[in-house]
């Protein structure tokens, strides 16, 4: 049989065939697509033509662009669709493509012919993109080895084809754990307090896997609800615990060792290439610039949030005592006691929202939206292939008809997804040959799945979460930059997350929900004191909410800041001095965040947590903007798209922001916006 992934793909849109790829067809496909990419890679350093930007820069960056397109399709599935036999192809292919980028920025052939380009830059008349891309090419040599001596050279391979295995193994591990955990209950009094709904999923489930009665397990839309609505507390510190202690248990799946060994290369590479720790080396092509600015702005913010979270936290203890005689909250209490308290507070829970929002109005609604905001048609189409059968296709037009992008939604948790929620890409958008190549997008959530009597209805944050995907999608599908590596979300992580979070704003806000938030039985308008109580809502439990993420960003930099990590010997004992300033909870012995923060140990966030307030930062400013001027203003919305959505990295991303925005963000905006100042 003839392997489709080597050939060029006969379908609409040029899409992934994926009805027609099989799991063994990714190995060799990968490894032809390196041994294709190489020979690009030659034929760049043996041309005798003096360097120049169109034969060296320019045909770098379009260079392997069949093994791009292979390993997004692979490590996509991988993330959304994986199994065991992928999981195995990703432990084999991880190494090759690590060794590959590696023999890209340590050759010395190459890097001399960039290097030529480079240091001439002055003299050569090259657009503002082009001057980023030749800037950004460069770094990725000087900031990845090309200086380095061929000793050291190898000792950087030998890390990074370490570092690729540890990360996959790292998700592999925290995968199985959420997959193996099952909380079985056969007594119905044990689900008193959960709603009808998550009471039927967990039916359902149980009698999917052949069981009588009702199963919980770590996916969140099983987890969460139970959390918030269980009366049983044994229950709910049962599960909480089986969360928290995910690949901590000194087991086959255990991600201790992982985490220190992950730390300890990464802070070993960065001092190889000359810097103090991989958070140096990494900011350093950040916004930030470096983690004396990420720790101050955590910290400012700390300063305005801890006393706010320290009120709500103590206004919390007080109402469980005074509602259940609880002297002491843990965190298995949280989520429970603040949705009783905002209720009382706002008479609002999610159950009044949900039917307000069926999952297919809610994507409807950021269609409406994207359409009212930017000119953009979403049609649904069944004439590509899917991955899964839950995945629905879009085609993605704008006013004038003209073709802009593929969407790929995938809404529902399965064994073979992750969980969390992401946006990612089966192809980039770029420019070659006069013709405007256009990207396809997807976005993977995992939502509460319809059961026999209701559809999918989404809680207000799975709404939110929704818009936020929606956000980064809408950056991926409006790119319109020349080059590949400068397209769509290809920007400084602390920039990525603008056009996300701006995207939630939106569903605060009556003009927005009346288009969309209707209820799935009576088609009634969601009322107006619902609204209300939405937007008056929005800022409870902030100043805890603020702590948590300030938590993360500051666990994140302790252990890519440090300067000495191969000293830490106890995952949790580094954990727990980390948490010391943003702790409210009582600390829970059986419980690790760090053995299952794929964010940073899998994923691309290492020093780079800090990101999501940086860019509420950003959005909160952006969002005054819109609403000065109203929030389907043509204008804003034409300016946001012009400067930020279609700009990708071809411009310092603070210039993009002024461009639209006519100044620098003030934090005020996201504090005003948090009820932290008035």
């Amino acid at each position: 049989m003839t392997n489709i992934l080597l050939k060029k793909f006969q379908t609409p849109f040029n899409t992934a065939p994926f009805s027609q790829i099989n799991n063994s067809d990714f190995l060799p496909a990968i490894k032809e697509g390196i041994e294709n990419a190489k020979a690009e890679i030659d034929a760049i350093t043996n041309n005798p033509e003096a360097p120049t930007f169109q034969n060296t820069i320019e045909v770098l960056d379009f260079s392997g662009e069949q093994l791009d397109r292979v390993s997004s399709i692979f490590f996509n599935l991988n993330s959304a669709e994986t199994n065991d036999e992928i999981q195995k192809i990703a432990q084999e292919v991880s190494p090759l493509l690590s060794e590959f980028s590696n023999d890209i920025t340590l050759n010395d052939a190459l890097f001399k012919r960039v290097k030529a380009v480079y240091d001439a830059k002055d003299t050569l008349d090259l657009t503002t993109e082009q001057a980023t891309l030749l800037d950004k090419k460069y770094k990725s040599f000087s900031r990845n080895g090309a200086n380095l001596t061929d000793d050291k050279k190898q000792q950087l391979r030998e890390i990074d084809k370490e570092l690729s295995k540890l990360k996959l193994t790292f998700g592999e591990n925290v995968l199985a754990e959420t997959n193996k955990y099952e909380l079985h209950i056969t007594n119905e009094d044990d689900l008193a307090g959960l709603p009808e709904g998550a009471k039927e999923a967990a039916a359902q489930l149980a009698e999917s896997k052949g069981k009588d009665g009702w199963l919980i397990t770590l996916d969140y839309p099983s987890y969460i609800p139970f959390m918030t609505y269980a009366d049983n507390r044994e229950l709910r510190k049962t599960i909480a615990i089986a969360f928290g202690a995910k690949s901590f248990q000194n087991d086959e799946l255990d991600n201790q060792e992982i985490v220190l060994n992950i730390v300890k290369l990464r802070h070993e590479r960065a001092n190889l290439l000359g810097y103090k720790t991989h958070a140096h080396f990494v900011l350093e092509e950040r916004m930030a610039k470096n983690p004396e600015t990420v720790q101050t702005f955590l910290n400012d913010i700390l300063e305005k949030a801890k006393p706010a979270a320290q009120d709500e936290f103590a206004n919390l203890e007080q109402f469980a005592k005074d509602l259940d005689g609880i002297d002491q909250l843990q965190k298995w209490d949280s989520a429970y006691y603040s949705e009783k308290l905002k209720q009382k507070l706002f008479n609002l829970d999610d159950e009044k929202l949900k039917p307000y929002f069926k999952l297919e109005n809610v994507i409807n609604g950021a269609f409406t939206v994207a359409e009212k905001l930017f000119g953009l048609q979403f049609e649904e189409i069944n004439t590509i292939d899917k991955y899964h059968n839950d995945v629905l296709t879009y085609k993605v037009t704008n006013t004038n008809g003209d073709y802009i992008s593929i969407l790929y939604a995938d809404f529902f948790p399965r064994p073979g997804k992750r969980n969390g929620a992401w946006m990612t890409s089966y192809k980039p958008q770029y420019v070659k040959d006069g013709e405007n190549s256009r990207p396809h997008i997807s976005i993977v959530c995992n939502f509460t799945k319809p059961t026999k009597s209701k559809p999918s209805l989404l809680t207000f944050n799975e709404v939110t979460t929704l818009f936020h995907e929606f956000g980064h999608a809408l950056h991926g599908m409006l790119a319109n930059t020349t080059y590949p590596s400068l397209s769509g979300t290809s920007v400084f992580w602390d920039f990525v997350e603008l056009p996300s979070q701006v995207m939630e704003n939106w569903c605060y806000e009556k003009e927005a929900l009346e288009l969309f938030a209707t209820h799935y039985e009576t088609g009634e308008v969601i009322p107006m004191e619902l609204v209300e109580k939405i937007k008056e809502s929005a800022t409870f439990h902030e100043g805890m909410q603020t702590l948590r993420q300030l938590s993360f960003g500051l666990l994140d930099m302790s252990w890519h800041g440090s300067d000495s990590p191969e000293h830490i010997t106890s995952v949790k004992d580094f954990e727990t001095n980390a948490f010391e300033n943003t702790k409210l909870y009582p600390d829970v012995a059986e419980n690790c965040m760090s053995t299952s923060f794929s964010h940073i140990f899998q994923g691309g966030y290492s020093s780079g947590y800090y990101s999501y307030k940086w860019a509420e930062v950003l959005d909160a400013d952006a969002f005054e903007y819109f609403k000065e001027e109203g929030i389907f203003s043509s204008e804003v919305a034409q300016k946001f798209k012009d400067n930020v959505l279609s700009q990708g990295g071809t411009e310092d991303p603070m210039t993009l922001y002024k461009r639209f925005r006519g100044k620098e963000p003030q934090p005020e905006a996201l504090l005003r916006r948090a009820g932290l100042i008035k």
